[in-house]
């Protein structure tokens, strides 16, 4: 059975963007980029909320041929892996290899997992934080930025008590620490 992965950059005090929406500190810089690649090369499908969808889409079309090659093998994994987008609001898809579902059916998504030949990959907090609670996430990956922002969207569900087992770590000249856990209930 494949793994469902959340992974997110965040800042140190678990916000993956402030007050006003921006996460303009959390860009990664090269060496962080080549290690979320690394991790993104291991996933068959990703499941999306609609807003960071609206956010990682512009890989599709992205003109990367003068970008770096680290940047060029992102946009080349993320066009090559399934998506799935949980909106209630979205009409459309402007992506290839991506499907709309209106509701983040558990059963759906443990059957998915059950049925995968690659693991998935959950991004968007609040997504992320309904596959947590319902307990099918089995793996951590955060990625903290040395700033703390002071408020905005957490990282991470509220109220969610869950115990977690440090698997690696990894740290990055630009001060990122790069956390893996295994979920244990």
């Amino acid at each position: 059975m494949a793994k469902l992965i959340y992974s997110a950059i965040t800042s140190l005090d678990g916000y993956v963007a402030d007050e006003n929406g921006n996460f303009d500190w959390s860009v990664p810089d090269e060496a962080v980029h080549a290690v979320v690649n690394d991790l993104m090369r291991l996933v068959g499908t990703q499941l999306y909320g609609r807003r960071l969808y609206e956010v990682m889409v512009a890989w599709e079309t992205l003109d990367v041929v003068d970008e770096s090659a680290v940047t060029q093998d992102f946009a080349a994994i993320w066009r090559d892996t399934d998506k799935v987008v949980y909106s209630r609001t979205l009409p459309t898809v402007s992506s290839a290899r991506t499907r709309i579902e209106r509701d983040f059916d558990t059963d759906a998504v443990a059957a998915l997992k059950a049925g995968a030949q690659r693991d998935l990959l959950v991004g968007g907090p609040q997504l992320a934080g309904q596959a947590i609670t319902a307990g099918l996430v089995d793996e951590i990956h955060l990625f903290v930025s040395p700033v703390i922002v002071g408020g905005g969207t957490r990282a991470l569900p509220v109220g969610r008590h869950l115990d977690l087992e440090l698997l690696d770590e990894q740290r990055f000249a630009n001060g990122v620490l790069h956390l893996h856990y295994a979920t244990r209930g």
